[in-house]
């Protein structure tokens, strides 16, 4: 977050609700993808989708040095995504069981299919490997 801005916490907050508003009043893949890349530099674009696949990595239960040659992600920001999948706000664990659990179709429908992992396990082992690779905080995941 930028801290040379002279907000107040309280002009975040309404700042926070308002790009959630908007967010929110996305219909489709398409809308969503047109709004991101107004919104987002292709840089900051990128390591989003970059953290997204490494969640769908350490939910599969891969170990950190696995995720990153797969992503090219850095083993720190493999670990900052574990520990958030493991102990954050809950926003990673909610989209990746809304995806498991929408009809196979449902994806394609709003655009891209995302690509399924193959044995998945489940989520409540996943967030036991993520908690677990987080707290050790080694590579070996």
């Amino acid at each position: 977050m930028k801290s040379h801005r002279r907000l107040s916490a309280q002009q975040e907050a309404r700042a926070e609700r308002a790009l959630i508003a908007a967010l929110l009043t996305l219909r489709s893949a398409e809308e969503c993808r047109a709004f991101l890349r107004d919104l987002c530099t292709p840089a900051e674009l990128q390591a989003m989708a970059d953290r997204w696949a490494v969640v769908e990595c350490l939910r599969r239960g891969l170990p950190y040095r696995e995720v990153h040659r797969q992503t090219a992600v850095s083993i720190t920001t493999i670990g900052r995504v574990a520990r958030y999948l493991a102990q954050g706000n809950g926003g990673y664990a909610l989209a990746a069981q809304r995806i498991d659990a929408a009809p196979q179709g449902a994806a394609a429908r709003h655009g891209d299919s995302p690509p399924r992992a193959e044995g998945k396990a489940s989520s409540t082992s996943a967030r036991a490997n993520a908690r677990r690779a987080a707290q050790s905080g080694s590579a070996h995941g």
